[in-house]
């Protein structure tokens, strides 16, 4: 795949339903340029395959998507096994994904296992009320040092540094960076991102429920958008319940599975909601 590919690459998402934009398409490419992939028929994309290597410690496999008319005819598992193959060339000890219920069966042929299980969850607003946007935000714009600070905390919560990532969100969306210190240590962190069609939350750590509700509502008062996304782990029951209680509705469920030795896992005790399923 190169950059002539993307608008390809946003059909297939527009008919899939997905939340990603062009620059999430830039992003893969920018961190992976040989290793995301096409498929064609008469000189059109009608399948596609990212990857992403964190420290060469895991490597992400997605945007598994396939165009409608060429689906049950073996585009998705041939751009699988190409990806796979081009990790392998790598050397890339463990190979993850998050799983939709039809895709897992395809994943478990190719070796992969499950690690844990998430949720999607979305919410739509028709207003904004701009007197809750000054009241519902009591965090300071981003410093320097506090963003360093969650680089470093992030890479033992996630199992491998992708502060290139967190970075360009950064950049990107600065009003959607939120984190705090207590006594020294970051007590919670969140990045947020534009997507097509809403706005997406993740990751969402915290150390405490308290902090965990303070970044929601953080995110949610500065944003202007009508619809939310957030991907959360499912054995978070407090991420749940609160989701419910400001109005997110339960979406669909995925799996996060993994192929090879799976070293480097992170922790998962203070996850709330990951980046998104195509990052990881």
């Amino acid at each position: 795949m190169t950059s002539k590919d993307i608008p390809g690459g946003i059909r297939l998402k527009e008919i899939a339903g997905w939340n990603q934009t062009r620059e999430d398409w830039e992003r893969f490419l920018k961190a992976s340029p040989k290793g995301c992939f096409v498929a064609e028929v008469g000189g059109k994309i009608c399948g596609t395959a990212t990857t992403i290597s964190y420290e060469n410690r895991f490597a992400w496999i997605g945007m598994v998507l396939v165009a409608p008319e060429h689906r049950s005819k073996g585009f998705g598992t041939q751009l699988l096994e190409k990806a796979i193959r081009h990790l392998d060339d790598l050397q890339v000890p463990t190979i993850k994904l998050d799983a939709t219920p039809q895709g897992k069966p395809i994943y478990e042929k190719l070796g992969f296992v499950s690690e844990y299980e998430l949720e999607r969850w979305t919410l739509r607003r028709t207003v904004v009320d701009e007197s809750k946007v000054a009241d519902g935000d009591l965090y300071e714009p981003m410093s320097s040092a506090l963003l360093e600070s969650i680089l470093r905390a992030d890479r033992e919560v996630f199992g491998a540094d992708r502060n290139f990532l967190l970075k360009d969100l950064y950049e990107d969306g600065p009003a959607f960076t939120i984190g705090n210190w207590l006594d020294g240590a970051v007590e919670g962190y969140a990045f947020g991102r534009r997507g097509s069609f809403a706005d997406h939350l993740g990751p969402w750590i915290a150390t405490n429920s308290d902090t965990a509700r303070r970044l929601l509502e953080a995110f949610l008062a500065r944003s202007k958008r009508d619809a939310f996304v957030v991907d959360c782990l499912k054995a978070n029951h407090f991420a749940g319940g609160l989701l419910r209680s400001l109005g997110f509705a339960y979406s669909r469920p995925l799996t996060r599975m993994y192929r090879g030795t799976n070293g480097y896992p992170g922790r998962i005790d203070n996850l709330y909601a990951i980046l998104g399923p195509e990052f990881g």
